[in-house]
């Protein structure tokens, strides 16, 4: 399906929503709204396929609110989202739709944010609730959320919370909607899990794909810079110096400790740089965002599931400053920029060990990387000299400079000097910390890497490295637990041998909890990816689980906190398992699962998503 539209006019939209488009600078619909927006304003069920960045906001948003019964003071339509950061982006966006919609209401709901202020702002009526599975969850189940009134239902990329462990509590969700509802499923791709929860859940949808797998990234300028000879941090100052149209950026790394530290080593050389990521308090990461927003931040370093959802116009840098563990999360940074039609840059940070998966990007965007030469120092000098001959005409053209000119004229005559060497002096004094000049080698030029790979004929001989998995782009096939046999139609398997520790949570068969909602809570409130959890065993009043050993303190806390069903966790380590009624030991039922990859990978998760 192919559809050419001009004016969002064409598309059958309101007066007063056409008003509202035209204030904020819409113009021209985008593929997706193009396709998606008449078949919804239809009232049919849609299974939207796009990558992020092409508007699919909009394209539910807009034939949502054509819907909306402002009199109705009562949830008409639940959007679900894998992260708070992207609920508050599409509840920001709707808010931003409604400048002529009095009376609209739309309110984000998720973990990290206190339950009395959500349950006073769901008491005083809402038209739209966007949320994150588990939040809702906990909603319906307190009934303190009413779908009776529910219109439309929009799954959010579905793929990722599929990726994140959410797609039993979507599911969850969906079997308590009313029967007569409109349903839209967006996601990037359509694994074969999604697949069947739009077929058991949408009624003879509408499927739209938008071929965007080069489209988000073909108006982003990708270059990569080989790690070598300087360090990354003085590298990437010379890049943020000299990079042509530079307005704002965001820097990707992988660890929250890394956000910190190399924020505080940007600010120190006058840059106007913040830390984002799953530490900071909601209110803290809203006031960084709005700061990036209003130029007051220029640089905003971020792990990636705190960037998740951001779309900030003037972001015209993303910065791979640690390369990703893959292609997807490649693709969700860069898409920072270059959003909607918008140009932007994508610079990757490559050690020699990674280019493998630099290749490996390469493939998965169908789009080549180029090399990008570090500035030199004569690069950098003539760049600040430059800049600051702009500040010193400025200067000129103000007025009132006899008073200083005076100054000049003195100390050139106390010092005996001429008055250029005073300027001179006057010029060195304002370099303050950020000298003109860079002094100093610059460094040889690393060996760029071969297209094909040649090694040194030194090692021609010898057999090729076998990549890691990670590195060939192959996690995306690996068995997920989503994708395996459910736990009646598979075998259990035996404990794993290797650093596994055993734990115990009061959370068990006499509280209704099975194996997938242990499981879920770890994967969603620890960042532990499923298959990177042991054996589980169920019992009447508590259960054990298996961890790999050396678990971070920040995924320990939070399962500490962590509640199941309504119950609080209180994880720690296990001490042995209970006695069955003849005083032996009590083997747990079935939902055994084995951990099968490697034990240090935790993804980096912004806790309380839930």
């Amino acid at each position: 399906m192919t559809t050419s539209v001009d004016s969002f006019a064409d598309l059958g939209l309101s007066e007063s929503l056409l008003k509202t488009l035209s204030e904020i600078g819409y113009e021209t619909p985008s593929p997706i709204q193009a396709q998606c927006i008449p078949v919804l304003l239809d009232g049919r069920d849609m299974i939207g396929m796009a990558q992020t960045g092409t508007g699919k906001t909009a394209a539910f948003a807009l034939p949502l609110m054509e819907q909306i019964d402002i009199k109705v003071a009562k949830p008409q339509a639940l959007i679900l989202t894998p992260t708070r950061e992207l609920a508050i982006q599409v509840a920001e966006a709707l808010q931003t739709y409604a400048k002529n919609l009095p009376g609209f209401h739309v309110l984000p709901i998720y973990g990290g944010q206190s339950y009395t202020i959500q349950l006073k702002q769901l008491s005083r009526g809402a038209h739209v609730i966007v949320g994150t599975p588990g939040r809702v969850m906990d909603h319906l189940e307190r009934k303190t959320l009413n779908l009776d009134n529910l219109k439309t239902m929009v799954l959010d990329e579905a793929d990722e919370m599929l990726r994140m462990g959410f797609i039993d509590d979507v599911e969850w969700i969906l079997e308590r909607t009313p029967a007569q509802h409109q349903t839209a499923l967006f996601s990037a791709t359509m694994p074969e899990q999604i697949r069947r929860v739009a077929q058991k859940y949408l009624v003879d949808p509408c499927e739209i794909k938008i071929k965007s797998a080069t489209a988000t990234v073909a108006a982003i300028r990708q270059v990569y810079w080989q790690v070598s000879g300087m360090h990354k941090l003085d590298a990437l100052t010379r890049i943020l110096e000299v990079e042509e149209e530079f307005d704002a950026a965001i820097i990707f790394v992988r660890t929250k400790t890394a956000t910190v530290e190399l924020a505080d080593k940007l600010n120190a050389r006058g840059y106007a740089a913040a830390a984002l990521n799953g530490d900071l308090n909601q209110q803290m990461r809203e006031r960084v965002i709005e700061q990036l927003k209003s130029g007051a931040l220029d640089i905003v370093i971020a792990t990636d599931v705190a960037a998740r959802g951001i779309d900030v116009p003037r972001v015209s840098h993303v910065i791979n400053y640690d390369i990703p563990y893959d292609t997807e999360a490649y693709v969700h940074r860069i898409g920072r920029t270059g959003r909607a039609g918008r140009t932007g840059n994508a610079i990757l940070f490559v050690a020699p060990r990674e280019i493998r998966m630099l290749r490996t990007i390469e493939r998965a965007t169908r789009s080549p990387i180029a090399p990008l030469t570090l500035p030199s120092r004569a690069d950098v000098t003539n760049k600040r000299v430059a800049g600051f001959k702009e500040k010193v005409a400025e200067v000129l053209n103000a007025e009132g400079l006899d008073f200083f000119a005076n100054i000049v004229s003195q100390i050139a005559e106390e010092q005996n000097v001429s008055p250029e060497e005073v300027a001179a002096a006057l010029a060195m004094m304002a370099q303050e910390n950020k000298p003109l000049q860079i002094v100093g080698e610059d460094p040889a030029p690393a060996r760029s890497f071969d297209r094909d790979d040649r090694r040194p004929a030194a090692f021609a001989d010898r057999e090729p490295r076998k990549p890691r998995f990670e590195e060939r782009g192959e996690r995306s096939e690996r068995p997920r637990f989503e994708d395996r046999p459910r736990r009646e139609d598979r075998p259990a398997r035996p404990a794993p041998a290797g650093d596994m520790v055993r734990y115990r949570i009061d959370v068990g068969r006499d509280h209704g909890v099975e194996v997938r909602d242990i499981v879920g809570a770890i994967a969603n409130e620890a960042g532990i990816e499923s298959r990177f959890i042991g054996r589980i065993g169920l019992y009447d009043e508590s259960s054990t689980v298996e961890l790999p050993a050396g678990m971070p303190a920040e995924a320990s806390n939070a399962l500490k906190r962590t509640r199941i069903r309504g119950v609080p966790i209180n994880l720690r380590q296990d001490e042995g398992r209970p006695a069955n009624s003849f005083g032996g030991e009590r083997k747990p039922s079935g939902g055994e699962r084995k951990f099968d990859g490697d034990r240090s990978k935790f993804k980096k998760k912004s806790f309380g998503d839930r």
